[in-house]
């Protein structure tokens, strides 16, 4: 919001949230029924009907560049600021399709009340000159002093500012801006459309072709890295005059009172107001590499629709903590071809990048779900995968790769010893996490807690939770006899006196894993309060309980560029496993952990707190929610 907000300011349809579509449907209704019921084949106008589908381009145009910026910003290469993302600046981004609503409102509205916008040709070339021509004059040299104007600081307080509140740009920034200025906008980009309607010269490639380099030019000057080469500007010297570049408006948004042009810096050159590290700071932006990051946490995919979820997905998706949404089965066809895609392309990828004090941090993800690493016939694919991550790692000189989610499942690679054995002159630490993961369930069970029930499927974490809670004189009540024998065959007889059997369960403090049953669930007290130990949250089936978050803690305010959150974990919450890694490193421990160690849990515990890391508890995680 603008600092000062003046009128027109809201959108008009903030009201309906989700549902702010509908204000298209009597149109799109009306386009249809004409199209396809009516009789009179001079009614049927191809013109009429696209306009909704090409609505529809639009928005998958502006997610491409989404999804390509944001990938490009993880991997570092040729950033143009070097600053972070947060999560209020997504919050204030999230809108930017309210423009391309109100385009097709107008674009419906002009055409009921112009008959000469009907029946448009596919093509005039005599239209697309004159349309180019107006651009290049008007419309650039018109938009040049609007612009100017919106600097002014009684328009730039009620109107301009809320653009400017974003330093780091995303090319969805480029429209992030008050009703009253979109309308502003829109009536300059209408010369060029109305004119050659009203000239009869319009022709449906004119009319798409122009509003698609409008979207294409204002997103690429909005993306934080520089993109056009050097050797375009050097086949053709008059391009500078003609075409900006992401530094060149990226200036604008740190300088303010310099770069004004819209899409042709010519306007600045002549009225003298370019900024004159414009050239500088091109050629820095192309020659600046991405740094090696310290850290990698090597994540995968859990459902289809997670890909939405990641920060390469829709930001504002990935920005709240990861739930089906009902509106994604209408999106199954790009599901099923994102999924094709991971199928095909098979190489690990990079999700994001962070900072924490000196450490430069990243995110890959193997393009795997959640449900092939339960197939028998996948784990070599998998382990291929995770062995070739690890390489990579090495190679490139990282120091820690913590391994998250199914990536240390014990069945597939004894969480991570296989690599280990493997390669026993592996430079790089991998660690599975496990010691801060123990140390943050014990550390969330409450204070004077004397019995505890432990369900799920018994792992690494599980024993060690239940060696510990039975030396410090917790009794520990098992749900299956057949992980009473596992676990008392691990114990000295003096610890497993506190190990106790069970069919009744009046301790209310359940420390569950996966594979916990619905049936399982039901034995437990009213007020229950669950606190999961695995990678996975159990599947809810009490409302009379409390479910905790799966073992993760808080992090610190100066941890960089934390714009989406970690699977289904709340804002600025990160897994024990993957803040596991960033200590390992932070510390320079000097060892891997994974197969059967665990590193001192107190230890462990303390050095995450040191580090401002703190505990994750009820009251934590509903602000973090919030």
């Amino acid at each position: 919001m603008a600092s000062k907000p003046g009128i027109l300011t809201e959108w008009p349809w903030t009201w309906l949230g989700n549902f702010k579509y509908v204000v298209l449907a009597p149109y799109v209704t009306h386009s249809l029924n004409s199209f396809f019921m009516s009789e009179d084949e001079s009614k049927r106008d191809m013109t009429y009907l696209i306009i909704f589908p090409f609505l529809f381009f639009r928005m998958l145009h502006n997610q491409i560049w989404i999804s390509v910026s944001r990938y490009r910003t993880a991997k570092g290469d040729n950033r143009i600021v070097d600053k972070s993302i947060e999560f209020d600046q997504v919050d204030r981004e999230r809108n930017w399709d309210d423009q391309i609503i109100l385009n097709g409102l107008l674009f419906y509205y002009g055409y009921t009340k112009l008959e000469q916008s009907h029946h448009m040709p596919i093509w005039r070339t005599d239209g697309i000159i004159m349309t180019a021509l107006l651009q290049t004059g008007p419309v650039e040299f018109l938009y040049y002093w609007l612009h100017r104007a919106l600097h002014h600081h009684f328009l730039y307080s009620r109107y301009h500012s809320h653009h400017h509140s974003s330093i780091v740009t995303e090319p969805i920034t480029s429209v992030i801006h008050p009703f009253a200025e979109h309308i502003a906008y829109f009536l300059l980009f209408a010369i060029p459309l109305l004119t050659t309607v009203l000239t009869g010269t319009a022709s449906i490639v004119s009319f798409g072709g122009y509003i698609t380099y409008i979207d294409f030019m204002n997103n690429m000057g909005h993306c934080n890295f520089e993109i056009i080469p050097k050797w375009m500007f050097s086949s053709f010297p008059p391009l500078k005059y003609l075409m900006y570049t992401p530094s060149y408006h990226s200036l604008h948004h740190t300088q303010f009172r310099t770069n004004y042009s819209l899409f042709m810096p010519m306007y600045d050159y002549i009225y003298d107001t370019l900024d004159k590290s414009s050239d500088t700071l091109y050629e820095k932006s192309l020659e600046r590499q991405g740094k090696s990051p310290d850290v990698v946490h090597l994540t995968h995919l859990t459902t289809p629709e997670s890909i939405y979820h990641l920060r390469l997905g829709f930001a504002s998706f990935a920005s709240e903590p990861y739930t089906s949404k009902w509106y994604f089965w209408l999106m199954w066809p790009v599901t099923l071809w994102s999924m094709m895609i991971t199928w095909i392309y098979g190489h690990t990828f990079t999700v994001e990048r962070n900072v924490f004090k000196s450490l430069n941090l990243q995110t890959w993800a193997i393009p795997k779900y959640r449900i092939q690493y339960f197939m028998q016939w996948q784990r070599e694919t998998i382990n291929n995968f995770i062995e070739e991550a690890i390489m990579e790692a090495d190679r490139k000189g990282i120091k820690v790769l913590s391994l998250g989610l199914l990536n240390q499942e014990e069945q597939l690679n004894n969480n991570g010893e296989l690599y280990i054995r493997r390669h026993p002159q592996l430079k790089v630490k991998v660690v599975d996490g496990s010691s801060l993961a123990v140390a943050v369930v014990l550390n969330s069970i409450p204070k004077g807690t004397t019995q505890v029930v432990l369900g799920g499927h018994l792992s690494k974490v599980a024993n060690a939770i239940a060696l510990a809670l039975c030396q410090g004189g917790v009794k520990v009540v098992t749900l299956r006899e057949e992980e009473y024998k596992k676990l008392k065959s691990s114990l000295t007889p003096e610890v497993a006196i506190n190990l106790v059997p069970s069919k009744t369960y009046a301790s209310k403090i359940w420390l569950v894993g996966d594979g916990l049953s619905e049936d399982e669930q039901l034995k437990a007290p009213k007020g229950t309060l669950f606190i999961p130990f695995s990678q996975f949250p159990p599947r809810k089936a009490r409302k009379d309980c409390l479910y905790f978050h799966t073992p993760a803690m808080i992090t610190p305010k100066h941890f960089e560029n934390v714009d989406s959150c970690e699977n289904w974990l709340p804002r600025r919450v990160m897994s024990a496993w993957r803040v596991a890694g960033i200590l390992h490193a932070l510390k320079g421990w000097n060892e891997h952990e994974c197969g059967n160690m665990i590193f001192d849990i107190e230890k462990v515990w303390k050095a995450s707190l040191d580090h401002g890391f703190s505990p994750l508890t009820m009251a934590s995680a509903s602000e973090s929610k919030a």
